[in-house]
């Protein structure tokens, strides 16, 4: 076989084999684009009841060109794009870094299943502290812990009844001639009489009763009976269509007020950590403990400072449930 046909023979070849990878590519959807990486950093730990989320760690991504950066919550979750694009089978580094912990490299490799599927879960080991705990110096002991707060709800308490009389003055068997109000029927004249009453300040009407207790009842009925001001007043209708007729009408008064309860409960405890969860409804929270025998109580306030340890708050699921996090710092145990 001559040059010439060696070198057109191995064009086409070329030619050939471009196509076939140009089909395979295009039958897999084999193209650069963005992916989504998501997943959370956690404290290493044999008891996986002591593997807390790390917050405020730094998370790169990387295939040497394009670079990501992301960093975790308060639950240690994290999510980055990565808009380097990004082909089949190709090698992504992802670098965890914190200042209290040992960096993890995490290779990640992308292919048929997407890597916006996968959650890459990130254990850093911590790094060993220089404390009291490794010297002879004696140790703070924090015990006897509990978690008082302040819970406030909107009460009401029965504070009396309301009673009432009143009476609709008509004359039975006097045609209606069409001469508003007259009788259901339109048949006979009739007298409507409204009356309110007032359950004063900051008190509401509850349990409402109205009925006829005299006179030619079967021929007269209560028309309305209804709340205004929200529940502050109280307005009856009768209507009489024969001879007089009196009407009773009770009602349960209620004085509507915020109750303070003050509440305890006791956190859980792994290893040099404390954790404890509290209801949106919440207010002023403190930690009552003893520290080397001696009974004191922590506020936490706002900035959650505590001498003998560093805690951290999130909300967590639909109740808002409030998520509370304190760890011993260097110098304590429990």
């Amino acid at each position: 076989m001559s040059r010439t046909k060696i070198v057109i023979w191995s064009l086409v070849s070329a030619g050939v084999a471009a196509v076939i990878i140009g089909i395979i590519l295009h039958n897999h959807h084999w193209r650069p684009r963005v992916i989504t990486i998501q997943g959370a950093v956690i404290r290493g730990d044999d008891d996986t009841r002591k593997e807390l989320p790390v917050a405020d760690a730094n998370i790169t991504a990387t295939d040497g060109v394009s670079t990501a950066t992301a960093q975790s919550d308060a639950n240690g979750y994290f999510k980055l794009r990565f808009q380097g694009g990004v082909w089949p089978d190709q090698t992504l580094l992802l670098r965890f870094s914190h200042p209290d912990y040992e960096p993890l490299d995490m290779t990640l490799r992308t292919g048929f299943r997407s890597a916006d599927k996968e959650l890459h879960i990130a254990a850093l080991k911590p790094i060993p502290r220089q404390d009291t705990e490794n010297t002879n110096q004696k140790l703070s002991v924090v015990s006897n812990i509990r978690i008082r707060y302040t819970e406030n709800s909107q009460n009401e308490v029965n504070v009396g009844s309301a009673v009432r009389t009143f009476q609709v003055v008509n004359k039975a068997n006097v045609p209606c001639d069409h001469k508003l109000p007259c009788s259901p029927d339109g048949s006979w004249r009739a007298t409507s009489t409204t009356i309110s009453l007032d359950a004063g300040a900051g008190n509401v009407f509850r349990d409402i009763r109205a009925s006829c207790i005299a006179g030619p009842c079967p021929f007269a009925h209560i028309e309305t009976s209804d709340l205004e001001n929200d529940g502050r007043t109280l307005n009856v209708s009768a209507l009489d269509w024969s001879d007089p007729a009196t009407f009773l009408v009770e009602a349960e008064v209620f004085h509507s007020a915020i109750a303070s309860k003050v509440r305890l409960s006791y956190p859980v405890q792994f290893g040099r950590t404390l954790n404890f969860t509290l209801p949106p409804t919440q207010e002023g929270v403190s930690i009552v403990a003893e520290v080397d025998g001696a009974s004191m109580v922590f506020p936490l306030g706002p900035n959650l400072y505590l001498s003998w340890a560093t805690c951290t708050m999130t909300n967590s699921g639909e109740q808002k449930t409030t998520v509370y996090r304190c760890e011993l710092k260097p110098g304590y145990r429990f």
